[in-house]
C-alpha cells in the first residue's frame, strides 16, 4: 500500500514526457564481442540510480517534476582480479521523466515518487535502448525483465534526499 506521501504525489502528478539526456556505449581495451572467444562466459553487472529530482516552473505557471534516473550494465571478464581491467563493455544512459504537477507537492511526496515510481514509468524504454545497443554491438543478448528493482532504501528516503 502506497503511502500518504507517495499516494499524494501520483494523484497530483502526470506523465508529460521521458527521454535520453545522456548515453554512453563502448567496448574497453580491445575487446570486440564479435570475434571475442566465447562473450557470453562474461558476467553482467546492473546500475540503477536515481540520481536527482528537481521542481521546475514553466514560464506559462506551470510546474514540472523531472526525475533524472542513470541505468545500466557492464560485461565484466570474471577472471581478471583488477575491478577496472575487467571490464569489457558498458551501456550506460541517463533519462530524465517529466511530470506535469496539478498542486504543489512537499519534498517528502517528491521524494517518496521520484525513489518508488520514476524507475517503473522509464523501464520500458531502457530495455528497448538496452537490447537495440546490445544488438548493434554485438553483444550477448540481454533481456531484461519487464521489472525488478532492488529496494534497498527502507520505508523512505531521509527527508529533503531523492537521489538513490
Amino acid at each position: 500500500m502506497a503511502s500518504d506521501h507517495l499516494q499524494s504525489a501520483i494523484d497530483t502528478l502526470s506523465l508529460q514526457d521521458i527521454y535520453v539526456r545522456d548515453q554512453i556505449a563502448r567496448f574497453v581495451g580491445d575487446f570486440d564481442p564479435k570475434y571475442a572467444e566465447n562473450p557470453e562466459r562474461l558476467r553482467v553487472q546492473r546500475m540503477h540510480v536515481v540520481r536527482q529530482a528537481q521542481v521546475v516552473e514553466l514560464e506559462d505557471g506551470n510546474r514540472l517534476l523531472r526525475v533524472f534516473v542513470c541505468l545500466g550494465v557492464r560485461w565484466i571478464d570474471p577472471n581478471e582480479q583488477d575491478e577496472d581491467a575487467a571490464v569489457q563493455a558498458l551501456i550506460e544512459a541517463e533519462f530524465v521523466a517529466e511530470y506535469r504537477m496539478q498542486t504543489a507537492l512537499d519534498q517528502r511526496a517528491i521524494d517518496a515518487f521520484s525513489l518508488r515510481n520514476a524507475s517503473y514509468h522509464v523501464w520500458p524504454y531502457w530495455r528497448e535502448l538496452l537490447g537495440n545497443q546490445c544488438l548493434r554491438m554485438h553483444l550477448p543478448r540481454l533481456m531484461l525483465p519487464m521489472m525488478q528493482f532492488a529496494d534497498n532504501r527502507g520505508d523512505s528516503a531521509p527527508e529533503g534526499e531523492a537521489n538513490g
